[in-house]
Formats: C-alpha cells, sequence, structure tokens
C-alpha cells in the first residue's frame, strides 16, 4: 500500500511538473521612455536636415538661373 501511495504521488507530481505552461496575460505595449531627452537629441539634427535641404534647393535655383542667363547670352 506505501509502494502504492508513493508511485501514485509521484506520479501526480510529474504531471503537474509535465504540464503545459500557462500563456502569458496579455502584452501590451511598452511605454515610451526618455522621450524629452530623444526629442532634445532630434531636435537640432532635424534643423540641421531642414537647412540642408533648403540649401541644396537655394543651390539648385542658383543654378538655373546661372544656366539660363548662359543660354540667353550666346
Amino acid at each position: 500500500m506505501t509502494r502504492t501511495l508513493l508511485f501514485a504521488m509521484t506520479m501526480s507530481a510529474l504531471i503537474v511538473g509535465c504540464s503545459k505552461p500557462k500563456p502569458p496575460e496579455k502584452e501590451r505595449p511598452v511605454e515610451p521612455q526618455a522621450t524629452q531627452l530623444r526629442d532634445a537629441i532630434n531636435a537640432p539634427l532635424e534643423k540641421a536636415k531642414n537647412v540642408q535641404k533648403e540649401l541644396q534647393e537655394a543651390n539648385e535655383r542658383e543654378r538655373a538661373a546661372i544656366d539660363a542667363q548662359e543660354s540667353d547670352g550666346t
């Protein structure tokens, strides 16, 4: 009887230990952290990108004006 009880307890422990794990609770998105620091770093970079874009556009306008004057002068 003792062996039967010991066997039953061992088997029940194995069954409980080998059962499927519970699925995780609903995953929620991670809340953004340190957004102020990121924004403070990105602000000058965005400003520089905008300035570079404006300079390229001004350069293109200047080249177009020069090309127009050269074609009118000949």
